[in-house]
């Protein structure tokens, strides 16, 4: 586990629940590996803030993107080569501020790709800002008399716009966090879990550890799980909705895969050549 750690300072808060995020996708990738998934084939792209800095920390290959864009990227990553597992790490305010759209239509597509949302409800790294997940009422330097707009709620957000894998932990529970990453990573299709996890400065364990239950079962159909999704408190872990259907490379491709299949060069020059001679 130790060879997954690079020799980067780590510069987040004492105590921050990105620690625990970290710990956990590093105990998940030597199982990955006993299951047969190579670690040269997992590849990693993250956004912009405190979530981000992992990609410092974590020994993976992979592209540093920017703010809200990290979803298109792992969308290259996996579309010019479906052979990949990709992982992509966002924050609640650059997966679901930013980068929105991208994130919605990625699960609309069932994009193979594995999310891992920090929701710490904050822009943190930028001094605290209120983001789309801070909740009503909540005071901060950008909100001294409460937020009073409704946060989303990105289960059922998610689950409605068609990802495949939807679950929620928290960066206190490390064993269920990792047990939950295996789970979403093996997984084919677009694959979202939210990360309950504080940023010192704003939040503190104490708002969570005596809040936090789980979910009594799997729903086994959408409209079960939106149901659940909607009516247990944002403190409920675990595993909301699981689904298989076409995934968007093989939906794409069908049989030709632009790896391992991939035209010589010189066929290809000569494709355009031909092309524009034609013209």
């Amino acid at each position: 586990m130790e060879d997954l750690k690079t020799n980067a300072e780590i510069t987040w808060c004492p105590g921050c629940g990105n620690f625990g995020i970290f710990t956990a996708i590093k105990n998940a990738i030597p199982i990955l590996e006993q299951k047969g998934i190579k670690r040269e084939n997992i590849v990693m792209t993250s956004g912009i803030g405190c979530h981000a800095k992992i990609f410092d920390y974590l020994n993976l290959s992979g592209i540093y993107s920017l703010h809200g864009r990290e979803i298109t990227t792992a969308s290259g990553f996996k579309i010019s080569n479906p052979n990949l597992k990709v992982l992509t790490f966002s924050g609640d305010g650059s997966g679901l501020g930013e980068g929105l759209a991208h994130t919605l239509f990625a699960a609309k597509r069932n994009m193979d790709i594995t999310m891992i949302l920090h929701n710490n409800g904050v822009y943190a790294l930028t001094t605290g800002q209120f983001s789309p997940l801070t909740q009503e009422g909540w005071k901060g330097p950008s909100t001294p008399k409460g937020s009073f707009e409704i946060p989303f709620n990105p289960i059922s957000l998610l689950i409605e716009v068609g990802a495949t894998f939807v679950a929620r932990c928290y960066a206190g529970k490390i064993n269920h966090l990792t047990e939950t990453l295996v789970k979403a990573i093996e997984h084919e299709g677009f694959s979202f879990i939210e990360v309950l996890q504080p940023a010192m400065p704003y939040h503190k364990w104490e708002e969570f550890k005596d809040k936090i239950e789980y979910i009594d079962k799997e729903s086994k159909t959408m409209e079960e799980a939106l149901t659940t999704a909607r009516n247990l408190h944002r403190f409920t872990l675990g595993v909301f909705y699981r689904t298989n259907r076409p995934v968007y490379h093989k939906e794409l491709y069908r049989e030709h895969n632009p790896i391992t299949k991939k035209l010589p060069k010189e066929t290809r020059l000569e494709k355009i050549r031909k092309m524009l001679e034609s013209k």
